[in-house]
């Protein structure tokens, strides 16, 4: 419970007011129970199936890098959109997502959008597979453009260096910290070295096989080769896991204000998989 409580507490003290038009407790009045809901459906996948962690955390990231976090990742190609970011990159938890989904409107009908439900179930992927929270803030709305074009040019390749790396961050408004502490969520999963440790938990493990020379991907090794900066942030996130864990969280929560949609703008999905119309 007290890494718990240090963690969040210096993740908040770390997050940017570029998520000032989201809210913390958003569903606190019209669904005081969404959070739990979506918390207890996560916890069920992954302890049926461990892998799903990095799916939910991997969609998040898609999600939010390609047009914003706007749920455009979910929606299905149909006649009018043949095409929509889905069908471009191949990405796991989409059923996952239509169960949480499902579970939330059983309980709040039409209160709570999917883009909320990406970025509170990223955030207990995170509790589950690495043993900390943070709170997340919400009053995403969902979007209704979804474009397979758009993501090859937003979303970085593992082919980039360190340059390209930090100029793709800085496009969504994502600096050299920002970088390297959410580049630690390739602990989890299996594309990439994980050395003597579970694939399963997230931690500072990826740093350290980094400084080993334990990866795979040229953008892994490029944090540490193609610049002082990020390579200096490889070594302290490496060092101290705790710090590793305030500077993530922040970051988790920087990046789910990316061009988000709220007020008017947007809907909320009676399907995650499809708009309204």
């Amino acid at each position: 419970m007290k890494l718990i409580l240090m963690v969040a507490f210096q993740a908040m003290s770390l997050i940017s007011i570029s998520t000032a038009s989201l809210q913390y407790n958003f569903y606190g009045s019209s669904c005081p129970n969404a959070e739990q809901t979506i918390s207890n459906v996560v916890y069920g996948l992954i302890d049926a199936d461990p892998s799903m962690a990095p799916a939910l955390l991997r969609l998040h990231f898609h999600d939010c890098f390609v047009m914003g976090c706007d749920a455009s990742i979910l929606l299905d190609p149909t006649k009018a959109n043949g095409s929509p970011e889905k069908t471009a990159i191949p990405l796991r938890g989409y059923d996952a997502v239509n169960k949480i989904k499902a579970a939330v409107e059983a309980v709040c009908p039409g209160k709570v959008s999917c883009a909320d439900i990406l970025a509170f179930a990223a955030r207990d992927s995170v509790t589950k597979s690495g043993g900390f929270v943070y709170p997340v803030p919400s009053g995403r709305r969902d979007g209704d453009v979804s474009s397979a074009f758009s993501v090859f040019s937003s979303i970085p390749s593992p082919f980039f260096d360190a340059d390209e790396l930090v100029q793709s961050f800085a496009a969504k408004g994502l600096t050299v910290d920002d970088l390297v502490a959410l580049s630690g969520a390739h602990s989890i999963g299996t594309a990439h070295c994980s050395g003597p440790v579970s694939p399963a938990t997230l931690g500072n493990q990826y740093f350290k096989n980094a400084l080993a020379g334990r990866v795979l991907f040229t953008s892994d090794a490029a944090l540490l080769a193609g610049r002082n900066d990020t390579a200096e942030k490889v070594r302290e996130n490496a060092g101290d896991l705790t710090a590793w864990m305030a500077r993530f969280a922040a970051s988790m929560v920087k990046m789910g204000g990316i061009e988000v949609l709220t007020g008017a703008r947007g809907e909320v999905r009676g399907f995650c998989n499809a708009t309204n119309s």
